[in-house]
């Protein structure tokens, strides 16, 4: 009978073991995947930063999207003579976590006649 029940002890164990080394792995997948998609959403506002400031708007917006994560939000304002464009996006495989990058470049100067 003893032998039994220390079976059903190990077999416990072994699913406890499985599903902790499980869900430390998917969390370490997660960070590596923030820490690339965080990367990407700094690239993503310096783009748009620096071509918002040269006047062109419209295409520091389309550029900051294919180079933003999926589902970025892009945002640009005039902060005097700066402009100031924000990246956010959601954090992978972690929901609860948003990445953010800000970037912030002087506008350059309209050239004269």
């Amino acid at each position: 009978m003893t032998g039994s029940g220390e079976q059903g002890g190990v077999t416990v164990e072994a699913a406890i073991t499985l599903a902790a080394l499980v869900s430390v792995l998917v969390l370490c997948l997660g960070a590596v995947l923030c820490v690339s998609h965080q990367f990407r959403c700094q690239d993503a506002a310096r783009e748009a930063a620096r071509l918002a400031a040269r006047g062109d708007e419209a295409r520091a917006v389309e550029t900051a999207a294919r180079v933003a994560p999926p589902d970025a939000h892009i945002t640009l304002r005039d902060d005097g003579d700066l402009v100031v464009a924000v990246v956010s996006a959601p954090g992978p495989l972690l929901p609860l976590v948003t990445l953010t990058a800000e970037a912030v470049a002087v506008r350059e100067p309209e050239p004269r006649p």
